[in-house]
């Protein structure tokens, strides 16, 4: 696939086939993935797959944690809420995703078991808990940064072999049951987790691409000709 084809034709995957995905596959996937640019070459990223029982085990003890009114804890910080502009753009693509699942503003239901989808990792058979190395914090927030780029990276190396993946924040959100499951050492920051696995294309919400801000309005040329 040319690298165009990719970038333009990927999209956020929420509906997956319960198919296995091979870890030769996943090798080579990450191995791509990892030519992304870091900061003075520091490559401070670390991957930890998991699938089958322990990635029930995460599902469950997300789960279990939210619906007690557990507070999410995250090993960075937590975005709050947005506001202005941004806000809208998270009302629109869940505009977007609810018009496609058929969830109606009131099915409150609905919208309950759509937000826990979220941590149950989007019932993908691969989950990959995306870590960097603590010393990199004494830097700032650089290897945020860093990790940005290897994930994007990651998404479009799957998406280029077929594999639908969507990077999800609520997957780590109870941060410490991810931990002790996948066994991360001490010396490393979760920092976000990515679903991955073969996508269902019967799945309402996969065909919804959320929209894109035009290059007229997020970018300035300064020194250019009229």
């Amino acid at each position: 696939m040319e690298l165009e084809q990719a970038m333009m034709g990927r999209r956020s995957i929420r509906g997956y086939k319960p198919d296995p995905v091979p870890r030769e596959l996943l090798e080579d996937i990450i191995a791509l993935a990892g030519r992304a640019p870091s900061s003075m070459n520091t490559q401070p990223w670390h991957f930890h797959v998991l699938t089958g029982e322990p990635l029930e085990r995460v599902r469950q003890g997300n789960s279990e944690r939210m619906l007690a009114g557990v507070p999410p804890q995250r090993e960075i910080p937590d975005h709050g809420a947005y506001e202005g502009v941004h806000r809208e753009r998270q009302v629109e693509i869940a505009k977007q995703l609810f018009a496609a699942m058929g969830i109606a503003r009131e099915d409150k239901e609905m919208r309950q078991d759509w937000v826990m989808r979220g941590f149950r990792q989007f019932d993908a058979p691969v989950s990959i808990v995306v870590t960097f190395d603590k010393s990199a914090q004494m830097h700032g927030t650089i290897a945020h940064f860093d990790l940005g780029a290897v994930t994007h990276g990651l998404v479009l190396a799957a998406w280029d072999r077929g594999l639908g993946t969507v990077i999800n924040g609520q997957g780590i959100m109870q941060s410490p049951v991810v931990r002790e499951v996948a066994q991360i050492p001490d010396d490393q920051v979760i920092m976000t987790c990515v679903a991955l696995g073969w996508p269902n294309e019967d799945f309402p919400a996969n065909a919804v691409k959320s929209l894109r801000r035009p290059v007229a309005e997020t970018t300035r040329f300064i020194g250019f000709p009229e």
